[in-house]
């Protein structure tokens, strides 16, 4: 493998990933996005690869209180040498494009897996220690909670929603790693000892990007905690498993409700929110969330919904033309029930 030259093409392409390498280094990394009612407009804290940036001052504000350290650059020896890491993989691979193995593609492609798997690991040991080495005389304390963020999308600590994902430096990054990835397959002609196995390059390539953005994917629903959950609304207790739904946002947060109607009015009232799934139980299966933008629905007052909603959600459609008809009303799909 050693005496091997690479294409044209895939110099260009390697040469093309070690500008990015540098490029990236003029863009934040990383970024954590906190969420809550008394943020609106939301707190970011920026990582990038010699320093923390962002709203730092009032995220340390906020930690304060639950006996979280501050954050410092400082602090971090990982600010001290990312650069010089960043700098020594742009380096490398303008050289591979210059010297044209296919053995230093090969050693440049796995030398970066391997450093990305050991940042992860050590951003989860940063996120552990801060999220769990908590002051004992902190003014807010409550047992048995930990305030880590999560490595990679949403998680919920106490009011605040914490939703991590990479900064523009970052997907620059990807977008390094996804362009060598494929030159190591193209030039070890990965996929010609799949082909018995009618493998194709579509395939890979569908299989690649599906590992890679597999923890970015939509949050499931979950299912509604009768009498103990609370509407996101109105704020009452969720008390009907025939009525009761769910929203879920871009960013993985979820939202209950116990009527259509309290759900509707969140979705007009949050504007500036971006949902990704919007879930409703079936009112012929009592607490069973099935798609809204799916369902057909069903409006009448004989239903006597929680908030007076009055509207029923059915998978089958079947079903529910059985139900407008007894109930000597048309059957509605999630598109005409919003503009209502």
């Amino acid at each position: 493998m050693k005496n091997l030259k690479i294409s044209g093409i895939s110099r260009i392409v390697i040469l093309i990933v070690g500008l990015l390498f540098f490029v990236s280094l003029l863009f934040p990394m990383w970024q954590i996005e906190l969420e809550a009612p008394q943020y609106p407009e939301g707190l970011l804290l920026q990582l990038h690869a010699n320093k923390i940036g962002g709203d730092v001052e009032v995220i340390n504000g906020l930690n304060h209180y639950i006996g979280m350290k501050t954050l410092h650059t400082e602090d971090f020896f990982e600010f001290k040498i990312l650069p010089y890491i960043v700098v020594f993989f742009g380096v490398f691979a303008l050289l591979v494009a210059f010297v044209a193995k296919r053995k230093w593609v090969v050693i440049l492609f796995f030398s970066l897996v391997s450093f990305v798997a050991l940042a992860a690991v050590d951003f989860y040991r940063w996120n552990y220690e801060y999220g769990h080495n908590l002051d004992p005389n902190a003014a807010i304390k409550v047992p048995g909670m930990a305030y880590q963020p999560p490595i990679l999308g949403y998680k919920q600590l106490l009011n605040f929603g914490a939703y991590s994902i990479p900064d523009t430096g970052g997907w620059i990054l990807i977008l390094a790693g996804t362009l060598l990835f494929f030159v190591v397959v193209k030039e070890t002609h990965f996929l010609s000892k799949w082909k018995k196995k009618n493998i194709s390059a579509k395939t890979m390539t569908l299989l690649f990007l599906g590992t890679l953005f597999l923890s970015c994917s939509v949050s499931e629903p979950e299912p509604l905690k009768i009498n103990k959950d609370r509407c996101d609304h109105c704020e009452m207790t969720i008390s009907d498993g025939r009525f009761g739904g769910e929203v879920i946002t871009v960013k993985g947060r979820i939202y209950k409700f116990d009527d259509l109607f309290c759900l509707l009015n969140y979705i007009r009232e949050n504007k500036r929110v971006k949902f990704a799934g919007y879930f409703i139980n079936d009112y012929a299966k009592n607490n069973q969330l099935i798609d809204a933008q799916k369902a057909s629905f069903v409006v009448s007052k004989a239903l006597k919904s929680p908030m007076g909603g009055n509207t029923a959600a059915f998978e089958s459609a079947k079903t529910a033309d059985e139900f407008a008809m007894k109930a000597k009303t048309s059957v509605l799909k999630w598109g005409e029930l919003r503009q209502q």
